[in-house]
């Protein structure tokens, strides 16, 4: 197996009229921007094409842009935001269900919204959403497992709000709430998965594109993927059946580079499982 590493991606990008681009891991680390990659966005939207932002984020875009905004994103990198937790808004009218109960962090509860939704505690709960951790800096799943086990008997549904089982924080691995929906998977509940790799994602993320195109069709040939994760972005990739490209320097960092720069022999291992392969791999989007 072999793809191009590469160390400037404009050419690529050139190619495409549509960047669906992950955020975290390849525009920020979780502190701060990535300079190299917002420029390289800002310079592709410059030439006229449209880069929709795609995150696994629970929270809604409006909340995660002014995340962003704080982690010294420029805008200039990006017409579009979607998250998981637009997503998952979609997800909870669709239940008619006015009881939930939910883990995650006190600010991730503004999916709810505008919705006839109360969150509850454990008794009362009609269904469940889990946008993180309560605590993913001190926490593990394994911590939630009696709990999903008491869900589970009972059949309530359960919405995961964020897809991805970890996520970098600086230089800290942390879990996120997709690694307690594959608990209560194991269990035998029932999983709704808000985000990557998932269409309705992606679907949302095109009909942006639309709109930022001013209402043109988009072309599946002509949209291009960039994320770090092979569980979510190179997946949905496939799925949708759109071009990839790799950030190895992301999630999976610490399988693929060796002293800054991509390993073939690591990104070979990380990809083996995964076809179609993407175009090309990168350590860093610039």
């Amino acid at each position: 197996m072999s793809i191009p590493v590469l160390t400037q991606a404009g050419e690529l990008l050139a190619r495409y009229e549509v960047l669906i681009s992950d955020v975290w891991g390849v525009v920020h680390d979780g502190l701060l921007a990535l300079d190299p990659a917002c420029a390289a966005l800002t310079a592709y939207r410059a030439q006229g094409g449209a880069v929709v932002l795609l995150s696994n984020a629970p929270g809604p875009s409006e909340q995660v842009g002014r995340a962003i905004d704080g982690k010294r994103v420029p805008r200039s990198a990006w017409d579009r935001l979607v998250t998981s937790g637009d997503v998952t808004r979609s997800l909870i009218a669709e239940t008619h269900l006015r009881k939930a109960y939910h883990i995650g962090w006190a600010s991730d509860r503004s999916i709810f919204a505008g919705f006839d939704v109360e969150v509850v505690g454990e008794e009362e709960a009609e269904f469940v959403v889990a946008t993180e951790l309560n605590d993913y800096r001190t926490e593990q799943p394994e911590q939630y497992r009696p709990l999903l086990e008491r869900f589970a008997a009972r059949g309530l549904p359960f919405i995961c709000g964020n897809p991805d089982l970890v996520v970098h924080v600086g230089h800290d691995l942390l879990p996120c709430a997709g690694a307690l929906a594959l608990i209560y998977e194991e269990l035998g509940g029932q999983v709704a998965w808000a985000g990557k790799p998932y269409r309705p994602a992606y679907e949302m993320a095109l009909a942006a594109a639309c709109e930022v195109r001013g209402g043109r069709d988009v072309d599946p040939a002509k949209v291009l993927v960039i994320g770090d994760a092979v569980r979510t972005d190179l997946a949905g990739a496939r799925l949708m059946g759109f071009d990839s490209l790799f950030i190895a320097g992301g999630i999976h960092r610490d399988e693929t580079i060796r002293d800054g720069v991509v390993d073939p022999a690591g990104l070979a291992r990380v990809l083996a499982d995964h076809r179609p392969l993407p175009l090309a791999a990168m350590a860093a989007l610039g």
